[in-house]
């Protein structure tokens, strides 16, 4: 396991997952920006955010637990991100490029979560 979080591979996808959210969500109206906008933003600024918070518990239990929280906020990136699609909001380009994105993450956030707790202590 990685002794810092910014060694965490899922955690970098994450990160840049929700920039390229909010550099989309950027050039919204502020209707848009107020509605979808926020929600896509909070959503996908949650998955790096959970997994931060559970990689600074001492507990493996809580770290897989706020890994939980973050492949739900995942989940929730996506719902989003096809109601910006569906609401034309994002070109199909944009949208494609974005969903299969969250697809390694998906994957990586699994991979994290089934190895939470293979070491006694997951900072050493």
């Amino acid at each position: 396991m990685p002794k810092k979080l910014d060694d965490l591979q899922v955690y970098q996808l994450a990160m840049d997952m929700g920039e390229r959210n909010w550099d989309v969500v950027a050039s919204w109206t502020y209707f848009e920006k107020d509605t979808i906008g926020k929600q896509l933003t909070r959503a996908a600024d949650s998955v790096a955010a959970n997994i931060s918070e559970g990689f600074g518990r001492y507990f493996c239990k809580e770290n897989e637990q706020f890994c939980y929280y973050s492949r739900g906020s995942l989940s929730e990136t996506k719902t989003w991100l096809k109601k910006s699609f569906d609401r034309k909001l994002i070109e199909e380009k944009a949208y494609l490029t974005l969903a299969d994105d969250l697809k390694p993450l998906g994957v990586k956030l699994n991979n994290y979560i089934k190895s939470i707790g293979k070491t006694t202590n997951p900072h050493e």
